[in-house]
């Protein structure tokens, strides 16, 4: 067997504690399956002296994280701090400059740099991976990179937060509202004290703009993504979806066509018969669409030590085999930079839900905001006053353009029938 592939680490959290658990009880397996053991030889973090649940002792300890980039005998340094910036990125950038592959968990450095890293690993010839920053275990980028290269695929999407769909599902099961269920989820875990870059599809998007490039062969454009999250949704969303035949679902969504490329983070309802409206709790699952492969189904587990770890180590076997290519599936030359798609023609049909004043002609004026955008009602459901006296009002549309609806909306901006800003949501047809 030939030598070890020495590994440096960076970040010793739950994902770092993770990877080094799993290389102890897999030790052999992995081995087999590399042609060659995989080794850790140094470790970094912030707290030296925090109890992790490992034994540290066997590893050097660098206090400088990015002076990993440089650690005596290691060919590989895996990056786990997180950040789109400062210490992660400093080691990444540092590591592709000395010549030694680079793995990461990291999903918004990739999202921010991405196109500046795959250009410096291909100018070294080494590594640049990074399963683990996209859905945790699951592995939907060596499957659209490898297993789906032959096709041209037309769009991809899926859930891609566990933390919101974790949310989403206890809203639905238990008849429960948003900052109830929120404030269980940090309770437990599932979500972090500042729930920002979850609830408000931040995290999904970084995580979108990186299976884009892969399944379409564009540059990362983070920027380009349309962003709106959870935050507003009310218990009785959930319920009129279920009573439509729905199930309320923060998609990430990306298709790329003659107009360029179209990327949105938005809340949706999915058929219930559809198989991402059976996705709960906290995992994640991804649709591709290829033009001979057909449908493809990603699904499992999203976060957790566990999970991940087993991304990052299956990158690592990858690299002890010899095994990677370009980090986006195709060389940085060849990666296109498609103009951002305008949404305003995309067609669909849509879910609108308005809080209104209990009054004479409230009704009258959203129809007629409606009609004068040219937006077709297919179905209007009022619902009882609520606490503070105010009415429920839902929307389903007929296929509209965007844009209209869009109009409709911007002319009830500002109505004094309406209580706080509507509720639009997608279809997924």
């Amino acid at each position: 067997m030939s030598e070890p592939l020495r590994v440096a680490l960076a970040g010793l959290g739950t994902v770092g504690g993770g990877v080094i658990r799993l290389l102890d009880a897999n030790r052999e397996l992995i081995a087999r399956r590399a042609g060659r053991e995989i080794e850790i030889v140094a470790v970094s973090a912030r707290d030296r002296g925090k109890d992790r649940g490992v034994d540290l002792s066997r590893f050097a300890w660098v206090d400088d994280t990015t002076a990993l980039a440089k650690q005596p005998g290691a060919e590989v340094v895996v990056e786990l701090i997180g950040g789109s910036d400062g210490p992660a990125l400093t080691l990444a950038r540092s590591t592709l400059a000395a010549g030694r592959h680079f793995v990461t968990a990291n999903k918004a450095m990739i999202a921010h740099h991405g196109l500046e890293l795959a250009q410096a690993a291909e100018a070294a010839g080494v590594a640049l991976k990074f399963e683990a920053a996209v859905a945790g275990g699951i592995p939907v980028i060596k499957g659209l990179r490898e297993g789906a290269a032959a096709n041209e695929i037309a769009r991809v999407y899926g859930i891609l937060n566990g933390t919101c769909n974790f949310i989403l599902s206890k809203m639905e099961s238990e008849g429960r509202d948003f900052a109830e269920v929120l404030a269980e989820a940090q309770a437990l875990g599932f979500a972090e004290s500042d729930p920002s870059f979850d609830i408000d599809g931040v995290d999904a998007a970084h995580k979108l703009s990186i299976l884009a490039a892969v399944a379409f062969g564009t540059q990362p454009a983070f920027d380009d993504v349309a962003i709106s999250g959870i935050r507003h949704l009310l218990g009785a969303d959930i319920a009129e979806a279920a009573a439509l035949g729905y199930r309320v679902r923060l998609l990430g969504l990306a298709e790329a066509g003659t107009d360029g490329l179209f990327q949105r983070v938005h809340p949706h309802l999915v058929p219930i018969d559809h198989p991402l409206a059976n996705v709960t709790g906290s995992l994640n699952a991804v649709v591709a669409e290829g033009n001979f492969v057909g449908r493809l189904l990603f699904q499992g587990a999203g976060a957790g030590d566990g999970p991940t770890a087993s991304a990052v180590v299956a990158d690592l076997i990858d690299i002890a085999r010899g095994e990677f290519g370009p980090p986006f599936a195709m060389p940085v030359a060849s990666l296109s930079a498609a103009p951002k798609a305008d949404s305003g023609e995309r067609r669909g049909r849509a879910y609108l839900r308005f809080t209104v004043a209990d009054r004479v002609g409230v009704l009258a004026e959203i129809a007629a905001a409606m009609r004068d955008a040219g937006v077709s009602i297919e179905s209007l459901i009022q619902r009882g006053a609520i606490s503070d006296g105010s009415v429920l009002v839902a929307i389903v549309t007929h296929e509209s353009p965007e844009r209209s609806i869009a109009q409709a909306l911007e002319k009830l901006r500002g109505s004094q029938s309406l209580v706080g800003q509507p509720m639009w949501m997608h279809i997924l047809d």
